[in-house]
Order: structure tokens, then sequence, then C-alpha cells
């Protein structure tokens, strides 16, 4: 059972923080399939970008009653502070800060997984953001910033010291990004460091590796990020391993074509048809990247620019994939 302040999670698998990905729609899609905690898509703490449409878009909250969590970045602890403050005030459950975040353009900034190098800076930031606001504070980080100096195990112990009340950590370094092989080493040795809740993330794809993890790690939760791209329902493939040993059987064709009619619908109606159509895209990539046919499906689909074409010519292939199905039968 994980506990965050008042809270505590129905499960032991959330939904990771990704920009262009984790907005509303996506959130409350991976809530209904068993996520137990959905964490919003990163944003600044710069106070003039607070108010542009795509930072609004980004902290809406769910719709379906779930925790809201909003994650925050940025290196100057007097305007993270602000940040929190102001999410609290617009409903924020849970302020998550990302100093996990290996990209080009967060580092620039010497925010995200640039701060582990820099512990005082760490320590002032959670300390102002835990003072800032009434509501519990979590924090995602890597490893460590490269592979000589993984100092994972001291974030973590100042991190606990200064009031976080969650570590998600992500199982390489910032200089590995994404390449290379995740090691759950660290993971496993902040767990035994410190008492708060623990949660493992970094390539964790299936029902089997999220078991393998928490029984190597002790970890008291994992984190799916990349894999539910396309795939929400892994976490509840992933609930129903943990509970059972066994896997969960597998959707069906119309499940997944009902469920991706009503995503782009909410996209639609949440950016307007044309950014709408635009988003619809990556996901319908996503959902059919291992189908039949997919290939030609995507390069045409690509090419539609209103909501009621994609919905048709949607509708149309998984209607085709269907009669093969019954063919093939």
């Amino acid at each position: 059972m994980i506990k965050i302040g008042e809270h505590t999670l129905a499960g032991q698998v959330i939904l990771a923080p990704m920009a262009g990905v984790t907005d509303q729609p996506f959130r409350d899609l991976c809530l209904e399939l068993g996520a137990s905690l959905a964490v919003s898509e990163m944003l600044t703490c710069k106070s003039e970008l607070w108010d542009s449409r795509k930072n609004r878009t980004r902290y809406i909250h769910s719709a379906v009653g779930g925790i809201n969590s909003i994650q925050i970045a940025g290196s100057d602890p007097h305007m993270m502070a602000d940040a929190a403050r102001m999410h609290e005030d617009l409903g924020a459950d849970i302020i998550d800060i990302n100093m996990g975040c290996p990209a080009k353009k967060v580092l620039k900034k010497a925010a995200g997984s640039a701060l582990l190098k820099d512990e005082t800076l760490v320590r002032d930031i959670l300390k102002a953001v835990v003072g800032a606001v009434d509501i519990p504070v979590t924090l995602k980080i890597r490893t460590g910033w490269c592979p000589e100096t993984r100092n994972g195990v001291d974030i973590a112990r100042i991190a606990e010291a200064e009031g976080v009340q969650m570590l998600t950590v992500h199982g390489r370094t910032r200089a590995c990004r994404f390449v290379g092989d995740v090691e759950y080493d660290t993971i496993r040795d902040i767990k035994q460091a410190i008492r708060i809740p623990v949660i493992a993330n970094g390539d964790i794809t299936t029902p089997e590796a999220a078991l393998h993890v928490l029984n190597y790690t002790e970890a008291d939760g994992v984190m799916i990020g990349r894999a539910a791209q396309g795939n929400p329902w892994i976490f509840s493939e992933i609930n129903h391993y943990l509970a059972t040993g066994k896997q969960q059987k597998k959707q069906v064709l119309q499940e997944i074509a009902a469920t991706l009619h009503r995503h782009l619908q909410q996209l639609y109606a949440l950016y307007g048809e044309a950014k709408g159509v635009l988003f619809a895209r990556k996901h319908v990539g996503w959902y059919t990247a291992t189908m039949e046919g997919t290939d030609a499906f995507r390069r045409g689909f690509n090419q539609l620019e209103s909501a009621d074409s994609q919905l048709r010519t949607l509708a149309e292939y998984f209607e085709s994939l269907m009669i093969q199905q019954e063919v093939a039968q």
C-alpha cells in the first residue's frame, strides 16, 4: 500500500509524466484502465508562461476523479515554490518535482536531471517547495548525473530529510538518457536507505518485468512510461499479473477500436479540431504499430486533416481487420 500524505493509492502501478503524451485524455484513460496515479506533463516554473494555451491544457485536471499530481520543473527555489503554490490554489492534490528529465532543452536551463550535480541546490529547491504548500510533494530523479557519479542514494536521503513523501527513480543516469540497459541496483540501494515510498522506473514493458523489478528492488511500486503509449491496458495487465501470476486476456479488436475512437474524440474536444488531428496521428501510430497493414494505413492516416475523416478511416481500417480475422478463423 502506497501512501502519499493523506492519499492512499489503490495499486502499485503509476503512469509516468511524458511531455506531449500524458495530457488529460490520456491520463484519464490510463486511470480507467488500472493506473493508481497519473502524473501530469512537466510544467515550467516560469510564471510568464503559466497562462499560455499550451500550459493551460497541461494542467487540466482529471475528469474521472483521480488524484491530481502536477509535475513542475525549474532550478530557482523561489520560482519553484511560487509554481507549487499556484497549482495548489488551482486544485492540485500533489506537487511532483522533476529532477529526472534528460532533455537538452531542460538541461540548458539547469533543470531536470542537471540538478543532480548540485546537491545543495537540490536541498534548497525541496525545502522551498515543501515549505510553500500544504499538499504532499513527491520527487522524480535518475540514479545520478553519469555512471561515475551515481549519487541517487545521497539525493534520496536529502529528499526524505526535506519532507518529500514519495520518490520515483529512473534506473539510468542523465548521461545515459534512454540508451543502454537500466540498472536497478541503485534503486534497490535507495529503497534500503530511506523509509518513504520508492517507485522504480525504466524499461518496465511487461507484467513479468514489473514483478521482477518489484522483487529485485523491493520498491513499493513501478512507474510505466513509453510502454503505455498505444497500450493503456498495460496497467490492468500488470495489476492482474501481480494479483494472480497469470496473463490477462488480450483485448479484442472491437475494444481497441472503441477505446481509440473515444480517445480521439477527447483529443479533439481538448485541443480543437486542428491540433487534435495532429495529436491523434501519433496516438493512432502507437495503437496500430503491430497490426496488419499498418504501414500503408498510417501513411494515409497521417495525410488526413479533419476529425471526421480520421474517425471514418479508423473505423474502416478496424472493420477490415475484423473481417480478416473472421476469415482466418
